[in-house]
């Protein structure tokens, strides 16, 4: 049995737990499939491995995990994992960092190439984008996407191979103002699946995330960090909520962000999400779209 150390499960995360057991629905991830896991190995400690996580997420009858690395390629230790942990669906990708080459073409058609075809999202800079959000003030080095307004020449070639091979392509770490230019173009490029990394996380206005979502873009929500108890916005998930009964169920997909050292594991925060959505308004309709016919779709899957 895995050993969930160092987990806090108090205040408003208890809560909901708590709540998820009492749910009509007697397993609340039954089907569900988490698009953004950071798991084990990886350059900084992380609270579980790749296969232990599809270990868990099957035994908590989720449909599908989604493994993101923010610098290395997650496809092949997708397929690992689908070979190790059978019965459960296991997708990987490329983060379009410095250490895989910026905005590298190559690098995303090797990826779409790899053995057992796992390898299914494109990130655009975390790391190293150029909107600093989450870096100290000062010099450093970035891989920039937009400049004088328009997508960079190297995205042409990366819409090609992402639309080529129906890929999803993410807008990583770029600003509002950043992704509201690089969605049009994805689209005229032929890119079908486009989701925007934690819009809300990086500042973008509910005005902004319904633009996006007319343009065709799908708004991603993770309960980490807005729903863990040190959460500086104690309102985070409800305002989480009201974007998007707002934005509109059918364009929006929610996830966990989740495998940090002492933070919940994704199964655990996953299921407090959704327990907390539910609290505040989001119907059994809704979720079912956000967590499990969204993400199915997007990865191709069959959607029952």
């Amino acid at each position: 049995m895995l050993k969930r150390a160092g987990l806090v499960f108090t205040g408003l995360l208890l809560a909901n737990l708590a709540c998820a057991q009492t749910s009509t629905d007697t397993n609340p991830l039954s089907g569900v499939i988490d698009f953004h896991c950071h798991t084990g190995p990886d350059v900084i400690a992380r609270a579980i491995s790749d296969i232990d996580l599809a270990k868990l997420a099957k035994k908590e009858g989720m449909r599908g995990i989604v493994l993101k690395n923010h610098y290395f390629m997650t496809a092949g230790r997708a397929q690992i994992a689908m070979q190790e942990v059978p019965g459960i669906e296991v997708f990987g990708g490329i983060v379009l960092n410095r250490s895989a080459g910026g905005i590298n073409a190559e690098a995303v058609r090797r990826m779409a190439q790899f053995e057992g075809h796992r390898g299914k999202v494109v990130w655009l800079p975390t790391a190293d984008a150029e909107n600093a959000f989450e870096h100290a003030p000062g010099p450093r080095q970035f891989v920039s996407v937009v400049k004088d307004g328009k997508p960079v020449p190297e995205m042409a070639e990366v819409f090609q191979i992402i639309a080529k091979n129906n890929l999803v392509f993410e807008t990583g770490h770029s600003s509002p103002a950043e992704s509201l230019i690089l969605i049009p173009a994805a689209k005229a490029a032929g890119v079908k699946n486009i989701v925007v990394t934690h819009a809300m996380l990086l500042g973008a206005t509910l005005d902004q995330m319904k633009q996006m979502a007319t343009m065709g873009a799908v708004i991603e929500f993770c309960f980490q960090p807005a729903g863990l108890p040190n959460a500086k916005d104690k309102e985070g998930i409800a305002k989480y909520a009201n974007a998007i009964k707002s934005i509109g169920a059918d364009h929006v997909i929610i996830d966990s962000d989740l495998g940090q050292k002492n933070n919940p594991l994704p199964p655990d925060g996953l299921r407090a999400f959704i327990a907390t959505l539910k609290t505040n308004g989001l119907s059994e309709r809704e979720i079912d779209l956000i967590a499990r016919k969204n993400p199915a779709r997007l990865l191709g899957l069959d959607i029952n």
